[in-house]
């Protein structure tokens, strides 16, 4: 089990022993908290590193920041692995935009794992496009997407977690949401496909689909990614919601690129100044 606390106006949950050598900062996905890293918390293949697992400030009801795009979140996420003394950093869906932005942004040098990131438009669930579209016609729009959400969430996970996570997706406020989501695409328009941003950075990175994943990935988006000698594609079983699905086989995973780290290196390394 994990322990609750708060970091520099993060929510976070740790677990793990204090004095590992490696240290991993998590970041959950949208609408989620470190609820959804518990599963892959209690696996054996990371039991001697430091697990912190962080909310992106504004989900779960935690308090957002006045700059809300996914490079100032990668400002922020940058500055907590360097004050964690972070050596790898791991994001799902929303969240491993921002770990690929700060890694793009010099912020943190890696490696870093991208469970399902979204490196288009084209990319992202059909259904998220429209709902930011409809936006316009209130929050109410997103009020139906939390409940839309939950009930997914509910048929996607195990029954013995099926409560708490339910009840962590529907613990959001509509009116972030709706500003979060149009952020997020204003972002991935803004550079068309941020596969290249990935490559060009020089990160270790572990790129992580699940075999029945809702998001996708353009021809030219593997062909970029296939080519770049820092960049891993992995495959494991499940949804867009792998890791609470497949935790065994997503922990396997960040233990990969947890045993390339010298912490030492990256350490120092990953105090860049925001």
């Amino acid at each position: 089990m994990s322990t609750k606390g708060t970091h520099d106006g993060w929510e976070i949950r740790e677990a793990g022993p204090a004095n590992a050598s490696r240290t991993v900062l998590l970041l959950p996905g949208a609408l989620c908290s470190g609820e959804f890293y518990e599963d892959v918390f209690a696996e054996p293949a990371l039991a001697s590193h430091r697990l912190v697992a962080a909310t992106v400030p504004g989900f779960g009801r935690t308090k957002a920041p006045d700059d809300m795009t996914i490079e100032n979140y990668a400002h922020l996420a940058g500055k907590l692995a360097a004050d964690l003394n972070a050596d790898v950093l791991v994001g799902h869906s929303y969240g491993a935009n921002i770990a690929l932005e700060a890694a793009a942004l010099g912020k943190f040098l890696g490696p870093i794992v991208l469970l399902s990131p979204s490196f288009s438009r084209k990319d992202e669930a059909t259904a998220l496009g429209v709902i930011d579209k409809l936006s316009v016609l209130g929050t109410w729009v997103y009020k139906v997407a939390i409940s839309g959400a939950a009930s997914m969430t509910k048929k996607a996970s195990p029954a013995a977690r099926r409560d708490a996570l339910v009840a962590d997706i529907s613990n959001n406020d509509p009116g972030f949401c709706r500003r979060s989501v149009h952020e997020y695409f204003s972002y991935l328009d803004r550079y068309k496909t941020v596969a290249p941003r990935l490559c060009t950075s020089g990160v270790k990175s572990w790129v992580v689909f699940g075999d029945n994943d809702e998001i996708g990935l353009q021809d030219h988006e593997r062909s970029v990614l296939e080519a770049c000698a820092t960049v891993t594609l992995a495959v494991v079983p499940g949804t867009h919601m792998f890791l609470v699905e497949s935790p065994a086989q997503t922990a396997a995973v960040i233990a990969e690129a947890a045993a390339c780290v010298r912490p030492s290196l990256y350490r120092a390394s990953s105090r860049v100044d925001g």
